[in-house]
């Protein structure tokens, strides 16, 4: 539901009747309930440009607005600003109108856009760790995100599976006469350790390495049947944490580092051709303005770097996949790197002007001490080890509420803890570090995701009790109906400024109110007490239907389950 395009609308016209020239009409969501439930604050911007009273405009403007559908009310209030109440007839109307929509009224992008999403990233030669977490959850939800409105998505998994360290690896794997498939690759950082120090130990092995290196590059079938051996081991591993994650990332979304190695030296031609690089100390080099050190895009041995690589991988998503929009899901402390990037794919027309280029940067997930998280001993926690302590610390926290068998109890504990984990994190603006804290976020209180499971497991509890149909409609009584009916009418108007502004936080933000707003509504309007009229009754377990459908549904746009009971 457009409640904003269409409040906009309104307000337009009232200008126009008003003969008053206005543009970049702004519709904001009031900050109290006793301001309305929207305001329109651009008065004192046209005052200035009028040269007029502020309130003598408002005055003038609401005489103009129409009040006979949508808008109950409207008030002049403070120094001019317009307060607008909803007309609770037509909040019904439009809730009834999506109690049995499967988008509980969320509609379609105007124009759909073809969006390629780069998240996740992990590196073959290592495990997963909690350094992968965010990438992984918030490029996943955006994804979702983007689909569900109706773009055409592209997920792009940028895997590093190049290097000097591949050589190290393959010449160990031989060496251990293993197929890449064994028992030996179960522990991906225990085999990186051990071929490690037997690239420092040896220094025939270690030549054998570097040999490798540049067999793999050369396309020597024997070195890249190995190294293919380990990619496969190791994407074993990544799907084994997407799986628990509930991300949906799969083999046909890896795009590798190797992918783009035949493309890099069209790279290097390209900015030769435009004259954007030089060749500096050996090494060919973009200068840009206001940069004093210049990006290399080739060392002066012939080797390429990532900003070469990220080069190669925009021409391919501009040129091949006809990306509209290309979204960067890595760590904010990459922004200077994307932002020169993606300054040198413009100007080399490596990327059409119109292509919108973003960099979702996010911070990182500290422990209580305020530092990087990591375990005990200062090593990198493994992401599967946390998701796992996840789902054994949920079950530890409903295994005394209403979960009878073992299976059941299994299911719901998975939901809860991967849930809580999710949750946690797309709850916190993502350019900001956040503490993490087991004991906060599998709390059945404040913005969790357990507090949005069990408001879901309550409204499923409401109705299994009335176990028969619900007939009727919604048919608001008081002002608590009032604001829960147009707060689940926002829905689609918080998942269109989410997608814009790529900000799963603001979908968290908006359910904690949602079910918060239930909790009153369930508090203060009794559902299936003895006594309430049939009418009244049959609203309220339509509200409460209604309630849980958009919970139920932005919970999934994030990627996360939700239970019967708890």
């Amino acid at each position: 539901m457009k409640i904003k395009s269409q409040l906009t609308k309104i307000i337009e016209q009232a200008l126009l009747d008003a003969n008053i020239e206005a543009k970049n009409i702004v519709i904001s969501d009031a900050t109290k309930p006793e301001f309305g439930d929207y305001q329109f604050n651009g008065v004192m911007r046209l005052a200035k440009i009028l040269k007029k009273n502020p309130r003598e405009i408002s005055n003038t403007v609401i005489e103009h607005i129409d009040t006979t559908d949508m808008i109950a009310k409207v008030e002049v209030a403070g120094p001019g600003f317009i307060n607008i109440w909803l007309n609770n007839h037509w909040l019904s109307q439009e809730a009834n109108s999506i109690i049995d929509d499967k988008r509980v009224g969320v509609g379609y992008v105007e124009t759909q856009k073809k969006i390629v999403v780069d998240y996740s990233g992990p590196n073959m030669a290592k495990q997963m760790h909690v350094g992968h977490l965010r990438s992984s959850i918030i490029g996943d939800t955006l994804a979702t995100l983007f689909e569900f409105l109706g773009n055409e998505v592209i997920r792009q998994n940028h895997i590093g599976d190049w290097g000097t360290q591949f050589g190290m690896l393959i010449a160990y794997l031989e060496e251990q006469n293993t197929d890449g498939n064994s028992q030996e690759l179960k522990d991906l950082e225990q085999f990186y350790k051990d071929a490690k120090v037997r690239f420092d130990q040896s220094e025939e092995f270690a030549n054998k390495a570097r040999e490798y290196v540049v067999k793999i590059q050369s396309g020597d079938e024997h070195c890249l049947r190995l190294w293919q051996s380990f990619i496969n081991a190791s994407l074993g591993h990544c799907e084994e944490v997407y799986e628990k994650l509930n991300v949906n990332l799969t083999r046909d979304d890896v795009r590798a580092e190797s992918f783009y190695n035949n493309q890099l030296i069209k790279v290097i031609e390209t900015l030769r051709e435009k004259n954007i690089s030089t060749t500096s100390n050996g090494a060919e080099c973009v200068f840009l303005d206001g940069d004093e050190t210049p990006i290399i895009v080739q060392k002066g041995d012939g080797g390429f770097l990532y900003a070469t690589t990220d080069l190669s991988a925009l021409t391919f998503r501009d040129k091949e996949l006809n990306a509209d929009r290309i979204c960067y899901v890595v760590d904010a402390r990459q922004a200077q790197h994307f932002k020169q990037v993606f300054t040198i794919a413009k100007q080399a027309g490596m990327v059409r002007e119109d292509v919108a280029l973003e960099h979702i940067g996010f911070g990182t997930m500290m422990d209580k001490g305020g530092k990087p998280f990591k375990t005990r001993d200062g090593g990198t926690v493994k992401l599967v080890d946390l998701l796992n302590e996840a789902v054994v610390r949920a079950k530890k926290t409903i295994k005394d509420r209403d979960i009878h068998s073992q299976e059941e109890l299994d299911v719901v504990a998975k939901a809860i803890g991967i849930g809580a984990v999710k949750y946690a994190d797309l709850s916190i603006s993502r350019e900001s570090n956040y503490i993490f804290s087991w004991d906060k976020m599998l709390s059945f209180e404040g913005n969790t995701s357990l507090y949005m499971q069990y408001a879901y497991a309550r409204i499923q509890s409401i109705l299994r009790k009335h176990n028969a149909e619900i007939t009727g409609n919604i048919i608001i009584g008081d002002e608590i109906e009032h604001r829960l009916t147009l707060m689940l009418l926002k829905f689609e108007d918080t998942l269109t400024k989410a997608s814009i502004d790529a900000t799963p936080h603001s979908i968290t933000a908006y359910l904690y109110d949602v079910v918060t707003l239930f909790m009153k509504f369930y508090e203060l309007n009794p559902i299936l007490k003895e006594g309430i009229d049939e009418e009244t009754k049959m609203s309220r377990l339509q509200l409460a239907t209604l309630t849980g459908e958009v919970i139920k549904k932005g919970l999934d746009i994030l990627g996360i389950d939700v239970v019967a009971k708890i």
